[in-house]
């Protein structure tokens, strides 16, 4: 109780601005509202309290509570030490630290109240010691252990026995229980060799300990000194912004592309789910290999068309064939209305899914408890601090000037000096798979944040809009102009307007993708634009119109050459027909297998009957080498391909409830308040009542009240609000009646209103 009321003192001293700053970094202090600073230096001790305010903190911070640990335990067995003060610590980090850095992470942990004051003497939470991310002495002993080189060298030496010996440590805890720690042990045994080689510490003659720069190493964390109470210094590369923001809008034109291409095969053909809800491999591996993306980044752009509610689990419309399962991933409505938005408004709605998804998508195909590999969209994916891990790292560049590229290894070990706790959670691995994920999105150019990035991360409540203006600006000017070539293929210098682009793609297909799209014309992919209804006189008009280099013969008679075969033969409904003005034409179709299968059947010289529906009588034909066209009820040729599945957005899933922060103002109320139950816990009280509910204790409740009112004395009021929390007030009556008490609240000098029934008790104040 003497830590609890002296911390009670010292919260009691502070300010109201440095009480509302507690309360911000500390937030679960205020849940519910404390009645008093002894209430508030409870909690402020609590175990699980203390652990979580740890979290944020720097190496340098974790070295005072480490020197002030030694100090109390040094104390507590009678060793004649007198507190340490900010001085006697100065001194003590004399060289390794300068004072300003120190004042400042000594000031920050007074803020969260991990440490305290009784004059100059300073204190720490009783849990602060728990929180450390290495053994106690890391920071404080003269260090005495392997470089990073050193000990790669030595671990390449050792045998498989103390290499066992080795990762059981650094995963289980550094300490470890032997008897092969003693003097006089054999020197080949393990244990003896490994003291020897300095890959174990000695600590007595059954306890060894592993270095923590060593197990850094086995783990694969970033390396970084707990003696070196200075951040680690980067290397940077300097860019030019307008070279970065050219970069990475490179990088959004491909991922809209590919983006949209897997989109049109989800459409065209859903992927069956699996049990568990992933997507398997195998249906992966289709996808990348029909949209010629590579499976990796296929995994990452699924999840983010997810994550964008652009694609969607559950049975389409229409439904797929496959009767294996009912549940598929396919494209939701809002694709439709995605893919016809501009390109900036299209990528910031993408990028911003990736900023806030609660999911690591790098961990696709890597293995599982079971051994098993993890499937893109599956549970497993899911990391509760894959979010604040990935604004860390982001947020990390965006300290830096713009154009200011880092390596994935420096990034790590800064993360890991400013948050040791949390050093894991930056191994080189996962710095560099966020590193590519974020270059895939167009967030990063030669390693460095664009411009688009920079506004997104900010934070401000126009942070979207800048991005997306950001990105506008950075994005090449659609062009409307094509070239094409002699060898049939058109070249687009640029983003096409969607009018020229959505032509272009029915016409050709895509042989090369870049900052200049290549297309190539075929049979094929003219069939297709006849197809869609547009005629040959057309896709004469429209090479002739866009192309700024002269339009080759070779295109001119492949279009000709393709529509004079096409729709020679004219489908419509009986189930369906088919007609031609060439009779020797239909008689060969007649003639062949195909015309068993549909059930064909003549009723004229040119027309012919089928029982199959228009769709599969097209598909049927074409697919036996004929080239028929679909027609409407006017003969026009109309395009019957089919629009692709569509899957309806489910409502969003209940998320869990997580309040959000309170504003200044709400905390600053909240002090307010405690000051209050602190001024009505101190008081000393006279007459009092307790209200029980009956009408004898409400009485005598309103008539105490009403005496206060009258003669102008103070009372201290235990009262109930809406939600049931109980306080203690000290407030100055001024009238009672119409089932209220109006009353000056002395902390603030303001008016208040209670109402009676919620008065618990009242007692008049000396």
């Amino acid at each position: 109780m003497i830590a609890t009321d002296s911390l009670a003192d010292w919260l009691g001293a502070r300010t109201d601005a440095q009480l509302v700053k507690l309360l911000q970094l500390r937030p679960d202090l205020a849940v519910p509202l404390p009645a008093s600073m002894s209430v508030l230096a409870v909690r402020a001790q609590q175990r699980a309290s203390v652990l979580r305010a740890a979290d944020d903190l720097d190496t340098l911070e974790f070295a005072i509570i480490e020197a002030l640990t030694v100090n109390e335990d040094a104390r507590t067995i009678g060793t004649e030490l007198t507190p340490l003060t900010k001085t006697t610590l100065q001194a003590q980090f004399t060289g390794r630290v300068t004072k300003t850095a120190l004042t400042a992470a000594l000031t920050r942990l007074l803020d969260r109240a991990l440490v305290w004051q009784t004059g100059d003497a300073l204190h720490l939470a009783p849990s602060a010691a728990e929180a450390l991310p290495w053994p106690l002495g890391a920071t404080t002993a003269l260090p005495d252990a392997l470089t990073e080189p050193e000990v790669n060298t030595a671990l390449a030496q050792a045998s498989p026995p103390e290499r066992a010996l080795l990762d059981k440590l650094a995963t289980t805890g550094p300490r470890g229980r032997t008897r092969d720690a003693a003097p006089g042990t054999p020197a080949d045994r393990p244990v003896q060799r490994l003291l020897a080689a300095r890959l174990l510490h000695w600590i007595d003659a059954e306890t060894v300990e592993l270095p923590v720069t060593v197990g850094q190493v086995l783990r694969g964390d970033p390396v970084t000194d707990p003696h070196a109470l200075a951040p680690p210094k980067p290397t940077l590369t300097k860019n030019p912004p307008a070279e970065v923001n050219a970069v990475g809008a490179g990088e959004v034109g491909e991922l809209l592309r590919d983006c949209a291409d897997l989109l049109d095969a989800l459409g065209k053909l859903p992927a069956p789910a699996l049990r568990a809800g992933g997507l398997g491999v195998r249906e992966q591996r289709r996808l990348a290999k029909s949209t010629g993306i590579d499976e990796q980044r296929a995994g990452l752009l699924l999840e983010l068309l997810a994550a964008a509610k652009l694609i969607e689990k559950g049975l389409p419309e229409p439904p797929p064939e496959l009767d294996t399962t009912d549940d598929f991933w396919a494209p939701t409505p809002a694709a439709d209305a995605w893919q016809d938005a501009p390109p900036a408004t299209r990528w910031v709605l993408l990028a911003q899914a990736w900023l806030d998804l609660d999911r690591m998508p790098w961990m696709i195909g890597l293995r599982d408890a079971a051994d098993k590999p993890i499937a893109a969209l599956s549970a497993e994916l899911r990391i509760p601090h894959a979010v604040r891990d990935r604004h860390a790292i982001l947020g990390l560049l965006g300290e830096y000037p713009s154009g200011t590229a880092l390596t994935a290894t420096d990034i790590g070990k800064l993360l890991a000096w400013r948050m040791p706790r949390r050093r894991r959670h930056f191994r080189l691995d996962a710095v560099t798979a966020t590193l590519a994920e974020a270059a895939a999105l167009g967030l990063l150019g030669r390693g460095a944040l664009d411009s688009a990035a920079r506004a997104l991360l900010h934070g401000a409540a126009t942070s979207v809009a800048d991005a997306e203006a950001e990105m506008a600006a950075a994005l090449p000017e659609p062009v409307d102009h094509v070239l094409v070539q002699a060898d049939l293929t058109v070249i687009a210098p640029g983003p096409l307007v969607p009018e020229l682009q959505g032509k272009i793609a029915l016409v050709a297909d895509v042989e090369s993708a870049g900052a200049a799209t290549v297309y190539r014309v075929g049979d094929a992919s003219v069939r297709r634009a006849l197809d869609a209804g547009l005629t040959a006189a057309e896709l004469h008009a429209l090479f002739a119109t866009h192309s700024r280099t002269p339009v080759p013969q070779s295109l001119t008679y492949l279009i000709d050459d393709v529509a004079r075969r096409h729709g020679q033969l004219r489908a419509g409904m009986a189930q369906s027909f088919l007609r031609s003005d060439d009779p020797a034409l239909l008689a060969q179709v007649l003639a062949a297998p195909v015309a068993e299968t549909l059930a064909l059947r003549a009723i004229a010289p040119t027309v012919a009957i089928a029982l199959a529906p228009l769709s599969e009588l097209l598909e049927q034909l074409r697919a036996a080498g004929f080239a028929p066209a679909g027609e409407d009820s006017a003969g026009a040729i109309v395009d019957l391909r089919p629009r692709g599945s569509r899957i309806a957005v489910r409502p969003l899933a209940r998320k869990p409830y997580r309040p959000n922060p309170p504003s200044e103002e709400q905390l600053a109320l909240l002090v307010t308040e405690l000051r209050a139950g602190e001024r009505a816990a101190g008081a000393r009280t006279g007459q009092s009542v307790r209200a029980d509910g009956t009408r004898t204790g409400t009485a005598a409740t309103l008539a105490l009240l009403q005496l206060a009112a009258r003669v102008g004395r103070p009372v201290n009021i235990g009262y109930v609000d809406a939600q049931g929390v109980a306080s203690q007030r000290v407030v100055e009556p001024l009238r009672v009646g119409n089932g209220q008490l109006d009353a000056v609240d002395p902390v603030t000098g303001t008016t208040r209103h209670f109402t009676l029934h919620r008065i618990a008790s009242v007692a008049l104040l000396d």
